[in-house]
């Protein structure tokens, strides 16, 4: 700090120990941070003690492990052991943190070297020490827990950028700035008062921990949070530093930091937190709160490590809110605030019982802001400004008995805290003070710091403010012109006088409106410099005086002090005064506001007098007016929203004329609309950078060539390689134009029609020129808005200027939007009066001082002798600068010069304006003359009225003097009438005003109508029950229906489509198709030319012999070899057969593995949702149509319960009715009985009073209406019609609408409202009806049915009978007819109130029953609507994923469909390779047949050898076919190279006689030479046949290797989608497992309990179906039967296993004997192991048999076969004649349709013309004859195609006829 009176440590202190070593300390390892899944209770940051692998995903990386190798040679200390030496969990995480490097205890930072300081522009020359603070009057009062004592005189705070020490007494203040230079997030203190923190906030923000008292830098945390930190905390030990980030990572990091280390680390939560602490009695527990949450941490040491779990807390029926305030009780248990005021008390994750006072009364009105446990006695402190005392021991045993219910109790002591002027404070947070237990420390929101007393005793103290500072954003600051004064309005209502130099608040008044703009009046104006007006939020004007005050009142300074006197108030604007400006000359003042308003004040007199006000095209920000423009223009420019600036010209007072409004017509606007140019700057800069860079490498690729010149490396001549290659030009994008512009200052330029702006959001980064038009085409054009120049602003990172002026000839103050103010300095030679004309900002100066966040600076003021500089922000803080050393300070420093106040007599007091409703000047104008006009009017009423009573006075006394004088002379009273026709035409004129007056209000009657329409359609229509309400007779007891809407009309066809839907839709929901596995290829059919008996040498169809071409000599021997091969065969087959069975080894039973299968599938695999090997089940994969179906089926089935309940209450709604009536008909019947009865009172019997159908009951009926009650209704709301009581017929008739009676609404429906309701009569046994009783309605009741009453009656005479009187004793007769009449009388009345009884009892008994089911159905509904909501919400997560997911499944089919082409061409080239395998081998057959055939023909020759060197030589021969010269020569060398190795040798066969193998030697017989010339022909054929087919079995046995290969990465691509595939789904299942799903249990069906009691903790219960648990648990049972029985199959199977293998080699062994013992055979018989099969080949040519009988039997197979086609082939002639017969009329057909068709188009055409005007349009009967002529075109049309189709499909070979294609679809269906 700057001044003396700062705190400041001195020499020694600054000379403390402090490390001379350059070590840095070590920096930590931090674990990354952990993203914390919504709805999951527990998140986990982990430090691993093994390998240092990661636990699992959320477990940061090992700390201990990456540091103990080079920590092993380091001593062990232990710097906590004293403090936690009994608490044995901290001391594990101490003894890995041994491993860690120590930094000393002296060892300090260097707080001077480190700290923020002034940027200064490079070659500026500005000094860096050109500001110093002077004084800081803010205070950050809005943070939460911004106030801590560091000891007993002394507090810390913080302001903007600054850590405040201040003192308590003296109010001395000791600044400390950040290290980053962006501004202060948390301060806290250490438990010992040794050490306080700053948390800073910023790009990559530090956390600062500084000794107390000497506040030396001690430690520095790094890397904590990303932007800013929003609290810290310390645990009770003071060795854990807990830190909470804000946004975006919201990270909890708790600190070793003392060692500058992080132990843990992880993300707290999705959204802001307020407040993180250590529970002071429970060691590792930590408590979290913020917005909308709390959550309790756990630090708890595992086996893998130190971990910090966190569970969120459950609200549970409580609304969710924000917590502000807790505090951890000594249990465990937290006690919290809410937003409404009342405390929850949390226990174990779940609110345990919710507090509040009694009378349901809440404990602070607002939420409470702390907890506080003060020596047993909880203190609460709420933003009411309430200080509350609670009982702790009740709190902590408070119980309800049903959930949600608020236990209610009192506190025992409370203390509101009020600000002075009516209002209570704000508090924030208490500290307790060290002086007294009584003394706490307040932090105000509303901008003040209290010291309380806490006693609670008739002693206590009153509430005492020490400090008052202004609370959210300073409006504007204006500064005394003669003295170091200033005055401030803000937002908090306040006007405040500050002596700065002096560091006094010096006055303040509040207001009830928040401020928004001030200013200082001149001298030139107001002599005394007393004079300040400011401009409020309401639209009201203030003039105020700032006076000497003698009496001191503000209780901390002593001296000067002033008062504020109120001289004139105006009201010129209805919204907020956003900006004032004066005319040069100070004669006129300008207000604008936001309601787009500016008005305009003349001085005269003192007294500013409004001239009038115009509007302007936006709301208005600033105004200000050319500074150089002429006398008589004085043009000012109007600032305003979006980007829009305006000009005009100032009116004169006399050329307005304001006698009855103050609005100014006809002035002329300029108007200019930004256009955002800064894109295209952009992209110009980027352009230019290229090129210089472009143009640096060719500078240096020159240089570079001049150097290799020089050493004779190249030579000059030699011309420039181009080695530069052209960079691709990047596509342009289109230019970005902003949906909004914002200006935050303007000012005119040099030219009074162009001026510079400072725009705010994406333009931000330069100061633009604009100019306003000079003509309408200018104006009108497009570049008009685009700004002439720009000059962008160096070091300002893009951050909008929010504030410019300027302070002497070439110094400029610009206010920037994240608080730093900027020192800008021009080039020299601009005076101060000139305009000032940007080119260059390279030369600045800024220091960072407010809120980077939300401490943009509103203003900035140079003194009035330039020596400070102050500064306001919307941070609510004000700081002092000085451009002075403090040397020349204390030489400036002089007290400030306040006026006197004025005589008594002389100083005037305006009354002030306190209603913000109150009127405008304008409205207030507007109204007087409204009021004039009234006045006048009334006036010239009254003189009528006076007139007209005067002649009725006069008329009066000529009556009676006419009726005075005689008879005969008496005028008649028709004589007295001027005018007879006079009171007809006011009859008539009064019926013509009735019906004007009709007319007149039909239209709004029509409206009222149509309304009345859309509010029935829209919220009656869709109700399909109205609210019924069917009470019970005889009780209070009601059952009522269900709100129920009608389903859309479209419903059953949109769930019919959405079940078709999912239906179709499988392979999009788990990207399997069913199954894609190899289907087993169909037998093919052998080779064209081969049959399955020419593969096998012998097979054939008839045994040898039956042809009668074979001798029987050969036929027996045949025949016997045919045995012997037989039996050879079949035992050869056995054999196959018994190597077949034998079992691989990697065989598997396949009963095995089908049953393995269903173990997997269905067994009771209850793996949880939320585990991490979890694989969604087939079925089980959800998508948006399955979701959908699911919610529409259970809507549909809400709606039909809700349905069935009002059908049935709408029936006992009938019933009632006619209960009613029957009951009213029977009170009649009692009545008429009692007038029988009336003689015998003491026989009366009354009947149950029973009401009638209520409003609830009849609600159809609430808008009958009847001709009274309409003109009830009238005189009710107008009062009495004189011209209806006259007999005039009203202007407004009662009707009813439609002409129908009250009671013709009552048929209308209750369900669905337009269908006819049943009447309600009754109809008894004899067809009489019982109209039901309606409330307002005259109903007609039939006498009621007394059939039932009749059953009990005798007739009369034989009464008279029984009783048989005595003749002519009439008076017995009589009496005993009384009698008998009298007891059927009252019969008749117990039987009739009997039936009313039970009719009461009968209905009460239903309605209670339909009442006990509607309790039951709303549990079903409510569950079904939690339903719903889980559904739906399921739904819109659904949908999110649906675009992913149909992705994915697409690739995964894709896959699936390559795979399966693959598949069917691999298959088809393993086919093709069986194919030319079994056509090879065909062949080597026949070669085989051949040698065969060459062997039997020789026979034992002589000329054997010779004849076989003939039929083996290989010859060159011709080819069949040409081929090319490379072919040739190949084949040449290959026969070459043949002969060379087939040929026989003729070096092996010296001493023979060489014959010549081209002819036949003398003595060979010539026939069997041809013959082996033939067969040798034959033989090069097959042979090179068999080349061929080889060759082509290479190549397909190659395309099918790749192919395989293919399909093997077909496949792996296919595992790598469905694993993509299955990824996804669980990632999707588990967001659907974060949705709450509440499911409703009964108290049997919970059985986690621990010790009897549902525990705390419910994050390991399961909610399972008891059949499956019962399944279970059997399928135990199940398990150890089937183990069992496996374990004795395996013994079984082993046993079996030794003895087969036994039994294999005694086989074996017998075998090998055989083999030894046949080749003995063989040994002895010939000599040699010979070929059984070639031995009996020699004897008889069986293969040349075989192929003479097998040539015979398909020779007569192909006769007959060329029959059958020959036979066919003339029947599809046949066929295709006449098919060609049948489409040559259909052609015809179709050109006589085609010509006919023509002509009738023609002739319409020619008729369409020749029409009438009134024939022009088409008709409907044309139209339809068109469209079916239309239509009968296009059939034969597609007639024709299909007869094509045949033809073409008939004239070629084996052509199928296809079934005709369909017609097309008529017009009125397609």
């Amino acid at each position: 700090p700057a001044d003396a009176e700062q705190e400041v440590p001195t020499d020694a202190e600054q000379e403390a120990p402090v490390s001379t070593e350059k070590e840095e300390p070590v920096e930590p390892v931090t674990s990354d941070s952990v993203e914390e899944p919504t709805g999951d209770v527990e998140n986990t940051a982990v430090v691993q003690e093994g390998s240092g692998e990661e636990e699992d995903e959320q477990a940061p990386v090992s700390l201990q492990d990456q540091q103990q190798e080079e920590s092993s040679e380091e001593p062990k200390q232990d710097d906590r052991a004293g403090a936690l030496e009994n608490e044995p969990t901290m001391v594990e995480a101490e003894e890995s943190e041994e491993l860690l490097h120590k930094i000393p205890e002296d060892f300090y930072h260097d707080y001077h070297e480190l700290v923020s300081k002034p940027q200064v522009s490079e070659d500026s020359d500005i000094p860096q020490s050109l500001l110093s603070l002077h004084h800081s009057f803010g205070y950050d009062c809005n943070k939460r827990s911004n106030l801590y004592l560091l000891d007993e005189e002394n507090l810390l705070m913080t302001a903007g950028n600054l850590a405040v020490i201040l003192g308590i007494k003296n109010g001395r203040q000791t600044y400390l700035r950040t290290l980053g230079g962006g501004a202060v997030g948390a301060v806290t203190v250490h438990p010992s008062r040794k050490y306080f923190v700053v948390a800073e906030k910023g790009v990559m923000p530090v956390i600062c921990i500084f000794e107390y008292p000497s506040q030396k830098l001690y430690r520095i945390l790094r890397e904590g949070t990303e932007e800013a930190y929003s609290f810290v905390s310390f645990d009770p030990s003071g060795e854990l530093l807990a830190s909470l980030g804000g946004k975006p990572d919201y990270m909890l990091t708790i600190w070793n930091w003392r060692h500058e280390h992080i132990m843990l680390r992880c993300k707290a939560f999705s959204q802001e937190i307020f407040k993180v602490s250590f529970s002071s009695d429970l060691e590792g527990i930590l408590t979290t709160s913020g917005q909308g949450h709390i959550r309790f941490w756990k630090m708890a040491r595992t086996f893998t490590g130190l971990k910090l779990q966190g569970e969120i807390g459950r609200f549970g029926k409580t609304e969710l809110s924000d917590i502000e305030g807790y505090v951890e009780l000594p249990d465990g248990k937290v006690l919290s605030g809410c937003e409404g005021g009342n405390m929850l008390l949390w226990d174990g994750g779940l609110i345990k019982v919710e507090i509040g006072r009694k009378g349901k009364r809440t404990c602070h009105t607002g939420p409470i802001q702390q907890f506080v446990m003060d020596e047993g006695e909880l203190l609460t402190v709420g933003s009411d400004g309430f200080i509350r005392v609670w009982d702790f021991e009740t709190i902590d045993q408070a119980e309800v008995v049903d959930e949600g219910q608020i236990f209610e109790m009192e506190s025992m002591n409370e203390l509101r805290v009020s600000d002075g002027v009516g209002g209570h404070a704000k508090l924030k947070c208490i500290i307790k003070s060290l002086e007294g237990d009584s003394i706490w420390y307040a932090q105000d929101s509303g901008g003040a710091i209290w010291k309380l007393d806490l006693s609670f005793s008739h002693t206590t103290k009153p509430p005492e403010r020490l400090f008052s500072f202004h609370s959210g954003p300073i409006g504007g600051v204006a500064l005394s012109p003669v003295t170091d004064l200033a005055a401030t309005i803000g937002y908090d209502h306040t006007f405040r006088v500050f002596d700065y130099i002096g560091k006094h608040q010096l006055c303040e008044k509040r207001y009830s409106a928040p401020g928004s703009c001030i200013t200082w009046l001149p001298t030139t104006i107001d002599e005394r410099a007393s004079t300040v007006i400011a401009g409020f939020a309401d639209g009201v004007v203030r003039v105020v005086s700032i006076l000497k005050q003698e009496v001191d009142v503000t209780r901390m300074h002593q001296g000067l002090s002033a008062r504020i006197n109120l001289l004139q108030v105006l009201k010129p604007h209805n919204g907020r005064v956003s900006a004032m400006e004066f005319t040069p000359d100070y004669q006129y003042l300008v207000t604008g506001s936001v309601d787009k308003t500016v008005f305009f004040f003349h001085l005269q007199a003192g007294q500013w007098n409004p001239i009038g006000y115009t509007h302007v095209p936006c709301a208005v920000r600033q105004l200000q007016f050319a500074p150089h423009a002429p006398e008589n223009e004085k043009k000012l420019m109007i600032v305003g929203e979006n980007g829009m600036v305006c000009q005009l010209i100032c009116p004169e007072p006399g050329t307005v004329d304001n006698a009855k409004t103050y609005k100014i017509e006809g002035m002329h606007i300029k108007t200019f609309k930004f256009k955002s140019v800064k894109d295209f700057l952009r992209r110009e800069e980027a352009r230019i950078q290229k090129e210089k860079e472009r143009e640096e490498r060719r500078a240096k690729r020159k240089k570079e060539r001049q150097k290799k010149i020089e050493r004779g490396l190249i030579d000059p001549d030699e011309p420039e390689e181009e080695s530069e290659t052209e960079e691709e030009e990047e596509e342009e994008l289109p230019l970005h134009i902003p949906d909004s512009y914002t200006i935050h200052k303007a000012f005119y330029s040099r030219d009074a029609d162009k001026f510079w702006v400072s725009m705010g959001g994406y333009d931000a980064g330069y100061l633009y020129e604009c100019q306003f038009a000079q003509s309408e085409e200018e104006a009108a054009s497009e570049d008009y808005g685009k700004p002439l120049r720009h000059v962008p602003v160096p070091g300002s990172d893009d951050v909008p200027i929010s504030f410019m002026q300027q302070s002497g000839n070439n110094m400029w103050l610009f206010g920037m939007e994240n608080g730093r103010l900027r020192l800008q300095v021009l080039p020299d030679g601009i005076k101060n009066d000139e305009p000032v004309d940007f080119s260059s900002l390279e030369k600045y100066w800024t220091l960072a001082m407010h809120d980077n966040e939300h401490g943009a600076i509103q203003q900035l003021a140079a003194s009035w002798n330039g020596k400070f500089l102050l500064s306001v922000g919307e941070d609510g803080n004000f700081f002092v600068f000085t451009f002075l050393p403090p040397d020349e300070l204390e030489e400036a420093m002089a007290p400030v010069r306040l006026p006197s106040p004025r005589a008594v007599g002389d100083e005037s007091k305006a009354e002030d304006i306190k209603d913000p409703s109150a009127y405008s000047i304008e409205d207030a104008k507007q109204k007087a003359e409204r009021d004039r006009l009234l006045r006048l009017a009334e006036e010239k009423k009254q003189g009528i009225k006076k007139k007209v009573q005067e002649m009725r006075r006069q008329f009066k006394k000529l009556l009676l003097k006419n009726q005075e004088i005689p008879e005969h002379l008496q005028l008649p009273r028709i004589d007295f009438e001027l005018d007879p026709q006079s009171k007809v035409m006011m009859s008539n004129e009064t019926l013509a005003r009735m019906e004007q007056a009709k007319v007149e209000y039909a239209w709004d009657s029509e409206r009222q109508d149509i309304a009345l329409q859309k509010l029935r359609k829209q919220f009656k229509d869709n109700v399909e029950c109205e609210s019924l309400v069917v009470k019970c007779i005889s009780t209070e007891n009601e059952v009522s229906s269900f709100r129920c809407a009608k389903l859309p009309p479209n419903f059953d066809q949109a769930k019919a489509d959405l079940l078709d839907q999912a239906s179709k839709v499988t392979n999009m929901v788990g990207g399997v198709r069913g199954s894609h596995g190899k289907q087993p290829p169909a037998p093919e059919a052998a080779p064209e030319g081969l049959e399955p008996s020419s593969v096998q040498l012998g097979t054939t169809a008839k045994p040898l012999g039956e042809g009668g071409k074979v001798d029987k000599k050969a036929a027996k021997a045949l025949g016997k070899m045919e045995k012997q091969r037989q039996k050879r065969l079949t035992r050869q087959k056995q054999w196959n057969d018994l190597y077949a069975l034998k079992p691989s080894d990697n065989y598997e039973d396949p009963e095995d593995l089908a049953a393995i299968k269903e173990a997997l599938e269905k067994m009771g695999d209850f793996k949880l949702k939320t585990a991490s090997d979890y694989i969604v089940p087939e079925h089980l994969r959800m998508n948006t149509i399955r979701k959908l179906v699911q919610l529409m089926l259970l809507q549909e089935r809400m709606y039909r319960i809700k349905h069935d309940f009002n059908r049935r209450l709408v029936s006992l709604k009938l019933k009632k009715s006619d209960v009613v009536a029957e009951i009213q008909a029977l009170e009649q019947e009692i009545h008429d009985l009692h007038d029988q009865l009336r003689d015998h009172p003491d026989l009366i019997q009354y009947a149950p009073n029973v009401p009638g159908m209520t409003d609830e009951e009849c609600p159809e009926d609430k808008y009958g209406y009847t001709k009274e009650s309409l003109i009830a209704f009238h005189r009710a709301n107008r009062g009495n019609d004189p011209l209806m009581e006259m007999g005039i017929p009203t202007a407004f008739p009662i009707e009813k609408p439609g002409g129908a009676s009250a009671d013709d609404n009552a048929g209308d429906s209750l369900l669905g409202g337009t269908q006819s309701k049943p009447s309600t009569a009754a109809t008894g046994p004899e067809g009489g009806a019982v109209s039901g009783a309606r409330r307002g309605t005259i109903v007609a009741v039939n006498p009621v049915d007394t059939a039932w009453i009749s059953r009990f009656e005798l007739p009369l005479d034989e009464l008279e009978e029984d009783e048989e009187p005595e003749p002519g004793n009439d008076d017995t007769r009589d009496a005993v007819a009384n009698t008998i009449k009298l007891k059927k009388l009252i019969f008749q009345q117990d039987q009739a109130i009997e039936r009313i009884q039970q009719l009461i009892a009968k209905f009460d008994k239903q309605v209670l029953a339909l009442r006990a089911e509607k309790y039951q159905i709303e549990v079903q509904l409510k569950n079904a609507d939690l339903r719903n909501t889980t559904l739906f919400e399921e739904f819109v997560l659904l949908k999110e994923f649906e675009k992913r997911e149909n992705a994915l499944a697409s690739k995964v089919n894709a896959k699936y469909d390559e795979k399966e082409e693959m598949e069917a061409k691999v298959t088809d080239a393993n086919q093709r390779v069986e194919r030319k395998r079994q056509e090879i081998e065909k062949i080597q057959e026949r070669e085989k047949a051949l040698y065969a055939e060459f062997t039997l023909n020789v026979g034992d020759n002589k000329w054997t050898d010779f004849l076989t060197k003939v039929f083996k030589k290989k010859i060159k021969r011709a080819k069949k076919k040409e081929l090319t010269g490379d072919e040739d020569e190949d084949s040449d060398e290959s026969s070459d190279e043949d002969d060379s190795d087939d040929d026989w040798d003729d070096e092996d066969e010296e001493g023979v006689e060489i014959l010549d193998d081209s002819i036949c030697p003398p003595g060979c017989e010539q026939e069997l030479f041809d013959m082996a010339e033939r067969l040798r022909e034959t033989r090069l054929d097959i042979e090179e046949q068999l080349t061929e087919e080889k060759k082509n079995f290479d190549i397909i046995k190659k395309d099918a290797e790749a192919m395989a290969k293919k399909i093997k990465i077909i496949d792996h691509g296919l595992k790598a989608a469905e694993k993509d595939l299955e990824d996804f789904q669980l990632e999707k299942q588990g967001k659907l497992n974060e949705l709450d799903v509440i499911v409703t249990l009964k108290l049997h069906q919970i059985e986690h309990l621990v010790n009897n009691v549902l525990p705390s903790d419910l994050s390991q219960t399961l909610v399972f179906e008891r059949t499956g648990l019962v399944r279970l648990q059997n399928r135990i049972l199940e398990l150890n039967d089937e183990k069992d029985e496996q374990k004795r199959k395996f013994k079984e199977n082993r046993q079996q296993h030794v003895q087969l293998v036994k039994g294999r080699k005694l086989l074996n062994s017998k075998i090998s004997e055989l083999n030894s013992e046949c080749e003995k055979m063989m040994m002895l018989k010939f000599g040699r192991t010979v070929d059984l099969e070639k031995l009996e080949a020699v004897s008889v040519n069986r293969a040349l048999e075989e192929l003479k009988e097998k040539h015979r039997s398909v020779e007569y197979a192909c006769d007959a076969e060329i029959k059958k086609w020959e036979s066919t082939i003339r029947d599809k002639k046949e066929n295709i004649t006449y098919l060609t017969r049948e489409n040559t009329k259909r052609i015809n057909q179709l050109t006589m349709l085609l010509e006919e068709q023509k002509n009738l188009e023609a002739s319409l055409d020619s008729k369409q013309k020749s029409l009438g005007g009134e024939y022009e349009g088409k008709r409907k009967a044309d139209i339809r004859e068109r469209e079916r002529l239309i239509q009968l075109v296009q059939l034969q049309a597609q007639e024709v195609e299909a007869l094509k189709e045949e033809i073409t499909l008939l004239s070629r070979k084996g052509g199928h006829i296809l079934p005709p294609t369909q017609p097309p679809m008529p017009i009125n269906q397609s």
